[in-house]
């Protein structure tokens, strides 16, 4: 098997030259990186994807930090980050941390060691905690926001606010909106909206916290009819499908409509129901994008104490079936 000795020797340059043709073909002449580029090519010479990264005095590897897996929200969210990450080729892993409480920063801190940066999907500690487990590596929060560090975020609150005027304008005189878990800074976002949205025009009961579980859904079945709910909007499509199941089983509630996301309306064939979309994997793709910068430049591409920056990724709403 060739090695970078072999190809250095056929190029006609030192050891260190072909190194750096190979791995940053920028910092050499372009005739050098050429004749090097060659010379593999001609050994079948494949240089080490490790060895690079280390050469740069990176891992090759980022993480995707969730709360939790129990919220079917992330799957397309790791898909994009990872499709992103492969591109790049960059490593990405899965962990899961809440970051709820300070408790869980020596965790954090252990895996800050073997990777390159991180993003934090919707993490549900205060910002302070928050903010302390971003200062170990680059990091690009995901559907939350925290001044000072970089995000990417899928304006659902705006979304969620229209779906209710949406409702409004339906005819829809008591709404319920069934939200997430306690601490979920989206979940605050999307109370404050559906609240706005209600004041004046109709009876709004907000219910929870709830975790964003099937099991959430038929458990707050019996508060969603005793409000006298005919529209629900629940903050997780996992908890909307366990409050169909519940409701379907009572007379009382076949007049009660819970929106959902469009896969779930057309997979029903639900009419009249309004839909939420959010693209999870553009969100995922978008936040590596985000990280890869912050790797590549370093302090340079981060923010100024107090600044911040959201990317935004589009959600589409209120659409019927």
């Amino acid at each position: 098997m060739s090695t970078l000795a072999d190809v250095a020797v056929l190029a006609g340059v030192s050891k260190a030259t072909a190194s750096r043709a190979l791995n940053r073909p920028e910092m050499v002449l372009p005739d050098t990186a050429a004749r090097v580029l060659a010379a593999a090519e001609q050994l079948g010479f494949v240089a080490n994807r490790a060895a690079r990264q280390l050469a740069r005095g990176r891992s090759g590897l980022v993480a995707l930090v969730v709360p939790t897996l129990d919220n079917s929200f992330f799957t397309p969210v790791i898909a994009g980050a990872q499709a992103r990450a492969g591109e790049a080729d960059v490593q990405l892993t899965v962990a899961v941390h809440p970051l709820s409480s300070a408790g869980e920063l020596v965790a954090f801190e252990r895996l800050s060691a073997q990777v390159d940066g991180f993003l934090v999907v919707a993490p549900r500690g205060p910002d302070s905690v928050v903010a302390a487990a971003a200062g170990h590596k680059p990091t690009v929060l995901v559907d939350r926001e925290v001044a000072g560090l970089p995000s990417v975020v899928a304006d659902t609150a705006s979304a969620f606010g229209s779906l209710v005027g949406r409702l409004v304008d339906d005819g829809h005189e008591r709404i319920a909106y069934v939200g997430g878990p306690d601490g979920s800074w989206q979940n605050e976002q999307r109370t404050a909206a559906v609240v706005a949205a209600a004041a004046g025009r109709a009876e709004l009961t907000v219910l929870g916290p709830w975790p964003s579980t099937f099991a959430a859904g038929v458990g707050v079945a019996d508060e969603v009819l005793a409000s006298g709910a005919t529209a629900v909007v629940p903050y997780a499509t996992a908890i909307g499908l366990g409050l169909m199941f519940a409701l379907g089983r009572s007379r009382a509630s076949s007049s009660v409509v819970v929106s959902s996301e469009r896969m779930v309306v057309d997979s029903l064939g639900l009419e009249g129901v309004p839909a939420i979309d959010v693209d999870g994997e553009e969100l995922g793709r978008v936040a590596v994008g985000r990280l890869l910068e912050l790797v590549d430049g370093g302090a340079a591409a981060g923010l100024r104490a107090g600044e911040q920056q959201r990317l935004s990724v589009p959600v589409h709403w209120p659409a019927r079936r």
